[in-house]
């Protein structure tokens, strides 16, 4: 990973993780008060919010060649 594209992942991700703190915050301010409270809604929101758009994101980056350059 380039320089810059370690930036841009940083700045991305900081600004990801304002909006599940406040998220967070506005939902269950509670979770926040301990470590393992952290954890869990960090946790729960990448599995709930995040990674279901990574992954579709890389499927649709591997479905689109397949529907450029059909099999058949």
């Amino acid at each position: 990973m380039t320089p810059e594209q370690k930036r841009q992942l940083k700045a991305h991700t900081d600004a990801i993780a304002a909006i599940l703190l406040a998220d967070a915050k506005a939902q269950h301010p509670e979770r926040l008060e301990t470590l393992e409270g952290i954890e869990l809604t960090v946790r729960q929101q990448i599995q709930e919010h995040v990674s279901p758009e990574i992954g579709v994101f890389l499927s649709s980056m591997v479905a689109a060649p397949q529907r450029e350059n059909p099999a058949s």
